[in-house]
């Protein structure tokens, strides 16, 4: 009889898990990744009724040692607490202007905090209340997927006529490729002025990291044909393209997209436009094509915030972009009798953003405030020189 107590498990069939695997298990931290990085330290309870009190006192107690910037997606909570708001870029260049500030404590995601080190001087330093503070598009692209596409873009022959163009959500390593390639980075608010000085430079495009907003502007802004757009994506040999493919193509278009806005759909445009006769559909260009096309406005969240304070009385609204800030505008602009909804039905809030929280937030300030410096962000010299030198372009575009 077999002796089954004695029984060795076959060691050829043992399963080592990957890096990647034991990251998204949440059993391994990566500090180079937009997502999966533990978060030290002993939170506030979130429902401590002392919480905004707490926040409160610790800002009071560094005084204008710091200076808070709060992303317009970010939680009401969290928000109150903001010296300024506004998009990624915006806050990044405020930190900047403000070099008395020691502190700069980013309410927003991995990637916008880096831009804020970037940007700012070497004596102040930026903090991230919650290091798992993600973005997901950005992780769509890593420094190692984008060396082996200009591989593939070399054998093909193309490369030297290629540009890089980044869009701002995109990690540091991405926008130092960028620079040291001769490229610049984009925000949703110039994208179009980012590929006319592209096209001036070279015959061709590599944009990073979402497809959409590359999509959105060649075709919608620029007059480029669908045809002109093919898809690079990291997971399949040579990108999925071609070498022909490749040559004749305008813009090559990275397989990124935002999980927010990529959810918005053209049945989304057509039910609201039923429910709500009269409405005006206003997207964010990180939509998908075919929704931008449907709207009646495109724009970033500063020409949304713009748009809907431009608008009459009494005029009726649905919003593409992320729900946190379609709620705090229809609460803003309600006694104006303008009417905002959603676009969607299905509750869409941006999963990385919501991370910070008051918990996380009185934590940080709290912290600063007893001389203890947590979750900095610190981008490496090199990387900050070839990141700094694209965003420096794109500052310099008309």
């Amino acid at each position: 009889m077999r002796d089954v107590t004695t029984a060795q498990p076959r060691q050829d069939l043992a399963v080592q898990p990957t890096p990647l695997a034991l990251l998204l298990l949440g059993r391994e931290a990566d500090p180079k990744s937009e997502r999966g990085v533990e978060c030290p330290g002993d939170l506030p309870s979130p429902s401590d009724p002392d919480l905004v009190a707490r926040a409160r006192a610790a800002k009071e107690k560094l005084g204008d040692k710091v200076f808070v910037l709060g992303h317009h997606y970010q939680r009401d909570e969290v928000i109150q607490f903001a010296d300024v708001t506004g998009d990624s870029f915006k806050l990044a260049r405020d930190a900047a202007a403000k070099p008395e500030a020691e502190y700069i404590v980013f309410c927003g995601v991995h990637f916008m905090a880096e831009s804020a080190d970037i940007l700012t001087s070497d004596d102040q330093k930026v903090v991230l209340p919650d290091l798992a503070a993600g973005c997901s598009m950005a992780d769509m692209a890593t420094a190692e997927q984008v060396a082996e596409c200009w591989d593939v873009l070399t054998e093909a022959g193309v490369a030297e006529q290629v540009v890089p163009v980044s869009y701002m959500n995109s990690s540091a390593d991405i926008k130092a490729f960028t620079g040291k390639h001769g490229g610049t980075i984009c925000t949703s608010s110039n994208a179009k002025k980012a590929l006319e000085w592209a096209f001036e430079q070279g015959e061709k495009v590599l944009f990073l990291p979402d497809q959409h907003l590359g999509r959105n502007t060649a075709v919608r802004d620029m007059g480029m044909s669908l045809e002109d757009c093919v898809l690079y994506n990291p997971h399949k040999p040579n990108g999925g393209l071609t070498a022909e493919e490749l040559r004749n193509a305008k813009m090559i278009l990275w397989r990124g997209h935002c999980s927010v806005h990529g959810r918005f759909s053209l049945d989304s445009v057509n039910d609201v436009r039923e429910r709500i006769p009269g409405v005006n559909v206003l997207v964010h260009p990180e939509c998908r094509h075919e929704v931008v096309a449907a709207a009646d406005y495109v724009g970033s969240t500063e020409y949304i915030i713009k748009a809907l304070e431009a608008a009459p009385r009494g005029s009726k609204w649905a919003i593409g972009t992320e729900l946190n800030l379609v709620r705090r505008l229809a609460n803003r602009f309600a006694a104006e009798d303008k009417e905002i909804v959603f676009l969607d039905k299905t509750v869409c809030f941006c999963s990385t953003m919501n991370r910070i929280d008051l918990p996380h937030l009185v934590w940080a300030l709290e912290s600063l405030a007893d001389g203890k410096l947590i979750n900095q962000i610190q981008v490496d010299a090199e990387t900050e020189s070839f990141a700094k030198l694209a965003l420096e372009r794109m500052l310099a575009l008309p």
